[in-house]
């Protein structure tokens, strides 16, 4: 009887939507296109390539790896076409797709730089290259942490540049005065949560439109910023704007490891919070009851009202938690680089975060996954100036931005918000 019964089970044939199909069937055409592509380089690539996997000064020296340029980047030009091959296949398990999607990302990378270094007397160093990627991703890491908790509440978050801004100011004057990096990192967190109440009274009180807010927001902390620097920083520089920078932590027995240690486990409290951040925010937002409320106010506020939650409450509590970690993430500027500011410091970094939450669909490991990306390709450019590659100067500054288009046009595909995402709840 049972056997009769399985064999009238009809099998469940699993459709893909059309936003589904369109992502992938425009990740395959793009991965084969960027092969394509390397395979037209590697015909003018001629030479060889050096790797050099420890820094200068590291304690210790792991070899310098050498390959033929051509052949490396004809072979990561035909890995490229595979992985795109395959993601235009249809009917495959969702981990080949992923799988795919690695190897044609990594070969990808290695073709490229492969091409550009070729032949170049200095090699190319990839323990600078991560490092680099490590300092610049930490930033970006917290800042999109706090779009995502802003978003997925319901409010627009376009503030953020500002955000980073007033913290980083008040990082480096605070700093100054006391002399103390943990007093400057605590008043960075309060100017952050205090530019999130203003984000929160215009919008969630006052129902101003967030977009539009959020431009004023970075104007005014722009202005403010700038006028404050020249009035009263700049003219007594020497007490108001030399903080001390944060001293690098390392790990006992970790930082030791070759390669991985100076990079992973050497590094200053706000890499370490960066990355104890993002398993938080995650666990916050997807294992507690706070998440849940927060994510029903974004998605449908008129139906968590209706069972009780307090839609303004929650969405206050989200931007003022997300201004802590803006506020961290701008004290990277002063007291975790350079110990000065300079006005507009930021350079637009606040708008990269808003396009890695964006690119990490309002996911907080995705987010941070997509700001680690923007870091790596900032830094390969910043590398790539000084090896004197083919490539113009010009289109080495665009690099970065170039990358985080195709990588939303191309591979991320059409992603949708929070439903409730910048509407005002009018109860």
């Amino acid at each position: 009887m049972s056997t009769v019964a399985a064999a009238r089970t009809p099998e469940l044939d699993v459709h893909e939507s059309r936003d589904a199909r369109r992502a992938r069937l425009s990740a395959g055409a793009l991965l084969v296109a960027l092969g394509a592509i390397l395979a037209i380089l590697s015909t003018r690539t001629a030479g060889a390539t050096a790797y050099a996997l420890s820094g200068y000064f590291d304690a210790v020296q792991l070899p310098t790896v050498t390959v033929p340029a051509g052949p490396t980047v004809i072979a990561c030009a035909v890995l490229v076409i595979a992985s795109g091959i395959v993601f235009l296949a249809g009917r495959l398990p969702a981990g080949a797709r992923t799988a795919a999607a690695v190897v044609g990302g990594i070969a990808v990378v290695l073709g490229f730089i492969t091409w550009a270094v070729a032949g170049s007397q200095l090699p190319f160093q990839v323990s600078n290259q991560f490092a680099g990627t490590i300092a610049l991703a930490t930033p970006l890491v917290l800042g999109a942490l706090c779009g995502v908790l802003c978003e997925n509440a319901g409010v627009v978050n376009v503030a953020i540049e500002g955000q980073f801004l007033v913290a980083a100011f008040t990082a480096a004057v605070v700093g100054s005065v006391t002399g103390s990096t943990t007093a400057a990192l605590f008043a960075a967190v309060l100017a952050g949560v205090l530019m999130g109440a203003m984000l929160a009274v215009f919008s969630i009180k006052y129902l101003v439109d967030q977009v539009v807010l959020g431009v004023v927001i970075n104007l005014f902390a722009s202005g403010l910023t700038g006028f404050l620097f020249d009035q009263l920083v700049q003219p007594n520089s020497g007490d108001l704007n030399s903080s001390p920078l944060l001293e690098p932590i390392a790990i006992p027995g970790l930082s030791a490891i070759p390669f991985l240690g100076p990079i992973l486990f050497n590094q200053t409290i706000l890499f370490y919070l960066a990355v104890l951040s993002v398993a938080f925010v995650s666990w916050l937002l997807y294992r507690t009851r706070w998440g849940l409320r927060v994510r029903s106010v974004g998605e449908h506020p008129e139906a968590a009202d209706t069972v009780g939650v307090s839609v303004r409450g929650m969405r206050w509590q989200a931007v003022l938690l997300g201004g802590a970690f803006a506020g961290l993430g701008g004290a990277f500027f002063t007291i975790g680089s350079t110990g000065a500011f300079i006005k507009d410091i930021t350079v637009g970094n606040g708008f990269i975060a808003l396009a890695a939450l964006i690119m990490g669909r309002w996911n907080p490991v995705r987010a941070a996954l997509m700001a680690v990306f923007f870091g790596f390709v900032t830094q390969l450019a910043s590398q790539l100036q000084s090896l004197g590659t083919p490539m113009p100067s010009q289109l080495l500054l665009m690099l970065p931005y170039l990358a985080t288009v195709i990588a939303v046009a191309g591979l991320i595909g059409r992603s949708r918000g929070p439903a409730a995402d910048g509407v005002p709840f009018v109860k």
